[in-house]
């Protein structure tokens, strides 16, 4: 990038750079120089932004949480609505895009990604926990209209329903499973609790 050249958002630019990087190079090949490469910028752009390499991936994975917290919000919205197995099917095939999968890799190849994404306030296990809340959340609201069983015990379901979803989403990588695939384990999870 030649000196002098402003660049219109070079946070936004930096971010879609490693998410292209990440997704198609893996966690190995997600280095500062692969990303300012990708961006077509010079490596001390990164740096004039964050204090370092982890700060960015810090930054983010942040950004990720708070696009499943917005999911979280509107999945609760449409409790009451549709069906119980339709709504999770379509909120656990958004969650687990290629990118998503990736970030969650990426998070649990990091120790001190982790760390920071702790120190930042996140769940225990960052972008995966958020999942859980956001299933925990929306079980929890389609109790309250009667859809859920009252006994259901969310808080093994909603863990269960993200850990077999993730499975499912990393057995083929580069092919996302078809949404019957998934609308069966929505079903076969919440068979004893849907009403």
């Amino acid at each position: 990038m030649p000196t002098g050249v402003a660049l219109q958002d070079p946070r936004r630019q930096l971010f879609d750079a490693a998410v292209r990087v990440l997704v198609h190079d893996g966690v190995t090949g997600l280095t500062s120089r692969a990303v300012t490469t990708e961006a077509g910028v010079a490596k001390g752009v990164l740096h004039r932004h964050f204090a370092d390499f982890d700060a960015f991936l810090a930054e983010l994975v942040l950004e990720r949480i708070a696009q499943v917290e917005a999911q979280a919000s509107a999945l609760r919205e449409a409790a009451g609505t549709g069906s119980v197995a339709d709504n999770l099917t379509r909120a656990l095939m958004t969650l687990f895009e290629p990118v998503m999968v990736a970030i969650v890799v990426l998070v649990i190849a990091r120790d001190e990604l982790r760390t920071r994404l702790r120190a930042a306030g996140t769940a225990r296990f960052p972008l995966v926990g958020e999942g859980v809340a956001m299933i925990a959340g929306y079980l929890t609201a389609e109790r309250d209209h009667g859809r859920i069983a009252s006994d259901t015990d969310i808080d093994t379901l909603a863990p269960t329903l993200i850990g077999t979803a993730h499975l499912l989403f990393t057995e083929q990588p580069g092919s996302p499973p078809e949404p019957a695939a998934v609308r069966k384990v929505v079903t076969t999870v919440l068979a004893s609790a849907i009403r």
